[in-house]
């Protein structure tokens, strides 16, 4: 084959694939998404207000006091925020990015899809000398047995030969609070099993915050139905409440935002997106 029909061909294919994807200036939007080795602006972002979640307290003063930090430019932590399904880990993320964008505007959010760790170093680079804060956002992270996943996000925690800029913190929500599975027949066939545990421990030991968040009792369910309803104009019966989450097998923040949203249907209300 010809070196001219070769560089013919080389010239349709360029042709046919398409532009990479142009970044959306990284100071003019509230929230992003890393995709596909670019930022994008995200289409909404209406987080919740933060004085609307309820029974998370000291979590909410961790989270909001390390953005703070982080966007007045002093050292802030990575964030892990672990637990049950639906207790309000990612709102806790959004509503206190919102909380500081009020305050200085100074930051915004850039979700990261979980598969799309490898491009966190590009990530890095394209905001390094941007003058604004970014929380990273990572969420519902959990990774699948083999996975040279954990050990990417590690390197990335721990960082390399090139520093971190200072102004991007990842948030990680995730369920168990050290991320990957510890598989007890792993660790029995291994030479050390000691090492195998360590090595597993040593990902979430890399957040310099690991916050809890854990299934919430019926009066603090009840508060936070009450908190919604009161925020939307909405009447509530508790023992409604409680019933709709007791069909649905258990009370969480999730559960709560749920029966809001089908109480405003009833009553004719309308609620954020």
């Amino acid at each position: 084959m010809s070196e001219e029909l070769l560089a013919r061909i080389a010239a349709a294919l360029d042709r046919i694939a398409p532009p990479p994807p142009e970044s959306a200036d990284p100071v003019a939007h509230p929230a992003y998404v890393w995709r596909d080795g670019a930022l994008q602006a995200a289409r909404a972002f209406a987080p919740m207000p933060l004085d609307l979640l309820e029974g998370m307290e000291a979590q909410k003063d961790a989270v909001l006091g390390n953005l703070r930090r982080l966007a007045q430019g002093l050292p802030a932590h990575d964030v892990l925020l672990w637990g049950a399904r639906g207790t309000g880990k990612s709102a806790l993320v959004k509503a206190a990015v919102g909380q500081v964008q009020q305050e200085s505007g100074a930051i915004a959010l850039v979700e990261v899809a979980g598969d799309g760790l490898a491009g966190l170093p590009g990530l890095f680079a394209r905001l390094a000398d941007v003058p604004r804060a970014f929380a990273l956002f990572i969420d519902d992270l959990g990774f699948a047995e083999p996975s040279e996943a954990p050990r990417l996000l590690r390197s990335v925690l721990e960082g390399g030969a090139e520093a971190r800029p200072a102004n991007a913190r990842l948030h990680v929500t995730a369920n168990r609070r050290h991320i990957v599975p510890r598989d007890m027949a792993e660790q029995e066939s291994a030479i050390n099993p000691r090492d195998t545990a360590d090595d597993k421990l040593a990902l979430a030991d890399r957040f310099g915050l690991s916050l809890g968040f854990h299934v919430v009792d019926q009066p603090t369910y009840v508060a936070i139905v009450a908190g919604y309803a009161r925020a939307y104009g909405l009447r509530f019966d508790p023992h409604e409440a409680i019933a709709w989450a007791t069909q649905r097998g258990g009370r969480s923040g999730r559960v709560a935002w749920q029966y809001v949203v089908e109480l405003a249907g009833e009553q004719g209300k309308t609620l954020p997106a």
